[in-house]
């Protein structure tokens, strides 16, 4: 069975497919047992993983905003979305800026 991580949790593809409806998961080809991937699923496992690596640097970003790694103790609806939102935000600004400066 294939497995993917997703948010901090290991999912199965049955998991992904019932729970992420209009979602594509891309997942990297794994090497069979006593074999080798082609030369093509290896080029497919090195664009994903440089993928990974961007999409990871930029959660980290984000996440210099305490109030989204620790644990959010507002029971308020949608207040949840309002921070990540605000988190993310402060992410492009700081981005912005730095990319400004040269």
């Amino acid at each position: 069975m294939t497995q993917a991580l997703i948010g901090g949790n290991y999912a199965d593809s049955r998991t992904l497919t019932s729970e992420l409806a209009n979602v594509t998961v891309h997942q990297p080809k794994k090497r069979p047992r006593n074999g080798r991937l082609s030369a093509d699923d290896q080029e497919a496992n090195r664009l994903h993983s440089s993928i990974r690596v961007i999409i990871e640097h930029i959660l980290s970003g984000i996440k210099r905003c305490r109030v989204v790694k620790d644990v959010f103790r507002n029971t308020k609806e949608g207040y949840d979305d309002v921070v990540i939102e605000l988190a993310c935000g402060l992410h492009n600004y700081r981005r912005y800026c730095r990319n400004q400066s040269y």
